[in-house]
């Protein structure tokens, strides 16, 4: 119990340290944005700021995810996080595409930027700690799984990128009248990369996906060490609901076989899968050869 109540409070300590960090971060880069007149670095800016909106959503969409099951959801709000992930996406390719307008219009006006220390300092500043950031919420992720978390360890790398490409720019502004406005137009993209990988693996679970192999191989392997026999199984249906997740199959039995003999079978494998694979099995029994397939 108390490893679980670790697990759960990490998304909570990732979004709050989120919030609090991002919102000194805009600041620090919009101040520098300001005095340096820099598209890039204002962007980033409100780039980083929209981390903090994307905390929010996960910090609402994990106590949402964490509700017990009722009357009304009687499969629980695990869904929540899916949801709050695909807002983020979408948070993140308005982001994208306000630079890209913002940086043409500076390649437009062939508007030149200065760059001095201030901006050395806030980009450097940014790169550390959005990346250390990323690493946390990933390794929080992976602990708590949490898709709502790597979604935002993908927003704080992104934005520790975005960061690194406008560190080059000040580097090498003075030589190049353009490069603010190609620098904003390249983290442009690299936003929309993050805001679909994000939504590639979101959308995923909330269509519906087959079990892999190994899933459906360890499901073979639990029917036939209960039934101490190799079982026949097929017409497998998965229901992803966040952390609680259904599966329904088929297996083929003897025809000849106590229907109460079947159906201890049945219950056995049912608690086993439940037991090893944290799924809730529904299995429907059929005779040998009577394979069905609707």
């Amino acid at each position: 119990m108390k490893i679980a109540k670790k697990t759960n409070s990490l998304p909570q300590l990732e979004g709050w340290l989120s919030i609090f960090i991002n919102i000194l971060l805009f600041i620090l880069k919009y101040w520098a944005g300001i005095v340096t007149g820099s598209i890039a670095i204002l962007a980033d800016a409100w780039h980083t700021l929209s981390d903090s909106f994307t905390s929010i959503i996960v910090l609402v969409g994990v106590k949402l995810a964490n509700k017990p099951a009722n009357k009304e959801h009687p499969f629980g709000f695990g869904r929540a996080e899916l949801i709050a992930s695909i807002i983020i996406s979408v948070l993140l390719f308005v982001v994208g595409f306000n630079f890209i307008i913002e940086s043409i219009a500076k390649l437009s006006d062939h508007e030149i930027t200065k760059f001095g220390n201030i901006a050395i300092i806030a980009t450097s500043i940014s790169i550390i700690l959005k990346e250390a950031m990323a690493e946390f919420a990933f390794w929080a992720s992976k602990k708590a799984d949490s898709s709502v978390l790597r979604a935002d360890a993908w927003h704080h790398r992104s934005d520790a990128i975005s960061s690194l490409i406008i560190l080059f720019g000040v580097f090498f502004g003075k030589y190049f009248w353009w490069i603010d406005g190609v620098l904003g137009i390249i983290v442009a993209f690299l936003i929309f990369y993050a805001a679909y990988e994000i939504l590639k693996q979101t959308i995923n679970p909330l269509i519906g996906t087959r079990p892999d192999d190994k899933l459906i191989q360890k499901i073979k392997n639990i029917c036939n060490n209960i039934s101490k026999s190799d079982v026949f199984i097929h017409h497998i249906h998965m229901h992803n609901y966040g952390k609680y997740i259904e599966i329904t199959f088929h297996i083929q039995l003897p025809g000849k076989m106590k229907l109460e003999d079947a159906h201890n079978i049945a219950n056995n494998i049912e608690k086993e899968i439940r037991k090893k694979l944290n799924i809730e099995a529904t299995i429907h029994m059929e005779p040998i050869g009577d394979e069905e397939d609707n």
